[in-house]
């Protein structure tokens, strides 16, 4: 359709999610974005975070990438990061041991770790998110 964003969330190894959107809200590394059609060209660095869509449809589709690049031109929005995945696919109590284990951190050095509690807990976060949406 002439009026929606045409929106492609895409992982390393597959196309998470692909659509016509009325409005995509991502983190970038200096902070959120929302996009609307006719939005100006954008390249930008994603933070590991939740990215929101909603469809054409209505519903709202949430997501999670772990940092990556959003591209915005011409009312198409391109999400690319190494691994994203729907809030339908997160393992929440594996989303929980991951992210105590990244606290526990001794293993890794402090960005790294920083890093990995920043995406468990936007792993968390999203399912809670799409949870409250539903009801």
């Amino acid at each position: 359709m002439a009026d929606a964003l045409t929106v492609e969330l895409v992982a390393a190894d597959r196309m998470v999610w692909s659509g016509e959107a009325t409005m995509v809200i991502a983190r970038t590394v200096e902070g959120d974005i929302g996009i609307l059609r006719g939005h100006a060209p954008v390249l930008s660095v994603l933070s590991e975070a939740i990215v929101e869509i909603t469809a054409e449809e209505g519903h709202t589709v949430f997501a999670v990438a772990d940092g990556g690049f959003i591209s915005v031109a011409n009312d198409r929005v391109s999400i690319l990061s190494e691994h994203a995945e729907l809030s339908t696919e997160v393992d929440v109590d594996e989303a929980r041991a991951q992210l105590e284990d990244a606290k526990s951190g001794h293993w890794m050095d402090g960005s790294e770790a920083e890093r990995r509690i920043r995406m468990a807990e936007a792993r968390i976060r999203v399912v809670e998110r799409d949870t409250g949406s539903s009801s």
